[in-house]
C-alpha cells in the first residue's frame, strides 16, 4: 500500500469504518501503512472475510481515475487498508484454528508416543542381544524375548490412531504457518506423523513397524539358512 498517507489518514477511516469488524482493538498509521490490533481468536469463530457491506457500499466502488482523481484516490486507499486489514486478520484466525484442532485431535498422542518409544528402545536392544556370544547359548529363549518385543512394539504403533487425526488436522491446516513448538507441543517434532486427509492415511507408525519387523525376520532366516542351524 505505497504513499497511502499522502492522504489524511482520518479520510480513510471515515470510509472504512462502517466495515470494520468487531474484533478490531486498534487501527492507526505507522510509517506510511495501517497498523491493526486484534482480538485474540480461539479458531472456533467463523474465518474473517469482508462482510458483505463493503461490496454493497457506493463510496467504495470503483471510480475511474480519469472522471475523478481525488475520489478514485481515496477509494483506492480505502479498499486496499480493509483488504490488507481481512488478509491479517484471517492469518491470525487461521493460525488459532490450526491450534484448536490440534489440542483437539492431540489427546494422549504424546503418552502413546512415549510408550512406542520405550518399547522400540526395548525392541532394539532385544535384537541386539542375538549378535551376541551370550545369546548363542540361549537361542530360542533370546528368540522368544525379541517376538515379545517385537508384538509389543506393534501394539504400541497403535498411536497411529492419534496421527492420523494429527495428519488429517495438518492437511487442513495448510495455511497456518504455525509449527509444533509455536502450537505448544515442541515434542512433536520426533512423532511419524504419517500423511493423512479426509480419512485417508498412509506411512504411518504401524507401516514403519511391520517394514522393521519384516527386515529383522528376514536376517534372521537368512543367518539360519547360511550358518545351517536349526536356530
Amino acid at each position: 500500500m505505497p504513499d497511502t498517507f499522502s492522504l489524511p489518514f482520518q479520510q480513510v477511516l471515515d470510509r472504512i469504518t462502517p466495515h470494520l469488524p468487531p474484533y478490531l482493538r486498534k487501527i492507526e498509521p505507522v510509517h506510511g501503512r495501517v497498523r491493526f490490533e486484534f482480538a485474540p481468536f480461539t479458531g472456533h469463530e467463523k474465518e474473517p472475510v469482508k462482510p458483505l457491506s463493503y461490496y454493497d457500499d457506493p463510496r467504495l466502488n470503483h471510480v475511474p481515475e480519469s472522471e475523478d482523481q481525488a475520489e478514485h484516490r481515496i477509494r483506492t486507499v480505502a479498499r486496499d487498508v480493509l483488504d490488507d486489514l481481512y488478509q491479517q486478520a484471517s492469518k491470525r484466525w487461521q493460525d488459532a484454528a490450526y491450534v484448536a484442532e490440534l489440542r483437539r485431535v492431540v489427546r494422549d498422542a504424546p503418552e502413546r508416543w512415549r510408550a512406542y518409544e520405550r518399547e522400540a528402545k526395548a525392541l532394539e536392544a532385544a535384537y541386539a542381544y542375538l549378535r551376541t556370544a551370550e545369546a548363542a547359548r540361549e537361542w530360542s529363549a533370546a528368540i522368544s524375548r525379541l517376538v515379545d518385543a517385537q508384538d509389543r512394539t506393534r501394539a504400541a504403533a497403535r498411536y497411529d490412531e492419534r496421527a492420523a487425526d494429527i495428519a488429517d488436522a495438518q492437511y487442513r491446516h495448510l495455511y497456518a504457518d504455525l509449527g509444533h513448538t509455536q502450537a505448544g507441543y515442541p515434542e512433536a517434532k520426533d512423532w511419524h506423523i504419517g500423511d493423512g486427509f479426509g480419512g485417508y492415511f498412509r506411512d504411518g507408525l504401524t507401516a514403519k513397524v511391520d517394514r522393521l519387523l519384516k527386515e529383522q525376520e528376514q536376517h534372521l532366516a537368512k543367518v539360519r539358512r547360511l550358518s545351517g542351524t536349526a536356530h
